[in-house]
């Protein structure tokens, strides 16, 4: 699903016809063994923790893929105001929300 997306609160060109909501992707993700072997050891002798950041993106675009279906279901066709936050659970996962404002936009000739 391709819509636009943008972090700001207009599009330029169009116009906002409709609100439809706030909308939502989270995932909540904890390394796996290899991973956290491999983060271990790199937090040890320091450095970029390559397992992590690949682990870090890949939640991202799976909450974000989650926030566009969920736009689509409410019959959105954009979403502005995104967003990104991320916490820890217990110390072991980590939760990622991608949300934003889900709304029907129209070219600003269209009307």
């Amino acid at each position: 699903m391709n819509i636009p997306v943008t972090t700001t609160f207009s599009i330029d060109g169009y116009r906002i016809a409709a609100y439809k909501g706030i909308v939502r992707g989270i995932i909540v993700r904890s390394p796996t063994i290899a991973q956290g072997i491999l983060g271990g050891l790199k937090n040890i002798v320091g450095g970029k923790i390559g397992a992590f950041t690949e682990m870090c993106e890949q939640t991202r675009q799976q909450a974000y893929e989650l926030m566009i279906r969920h736009a689509v279901e409410v019959g959105a066709n954009a979403v502005i105001g995104l967003r990104y936050d991320a916490s820890d659970i217990a110390g072991t996962a980590t939760e990622v929300l991608c949300y934003g404002t889900a709304v029907v936009i129209e070219p600003i000739d269209a009307a």
